[in-house]
């Protein structure tokens, strides 16, 4: 009985995880000012992160949470980078 319910509960956040990922795509695409698609970036790397967390819970393999890590060190890396650039207009000194 356990199992069904977290097996539910993994489908339908996975199902949310990749809603909000197409949400936050529609206003990368869409977003008025840099600043607007920067936050899209961030969120969509979040979404991303999570999702491939819950897809290695469901599945049970280490790889889907090794990922999640590459993509959540890559996403900082480019959040401080676009806000370095949004900022002073140069990433390298």
């Amino acid at each position: 009985m356990s199992e069904m319910i977290l097996t539910i509960a993994l489908g339908y956040a996975q199902v949310t995880l990749a809603l909000a990922g197409c949400l936050v795509g529609t206003r990368i695409l869409r977003g008025p000012r840099a600043q607007d698609r920067v936050l899209a970036l961030d969120a969509l790397y979040v979404s991303i992160m999570l999702l491939l967390v819950v897809t290695g819970m469901r599945l049970g393999t280490a790889f889907f949470f090794e990922a999640a890590t590459v993509i959540a060190i890559m996403g900082f890396v480019t959040s401080v980078a676009l806000a370095k650039f949004l900022f002073r207009g140069e990433v390298i000194e």
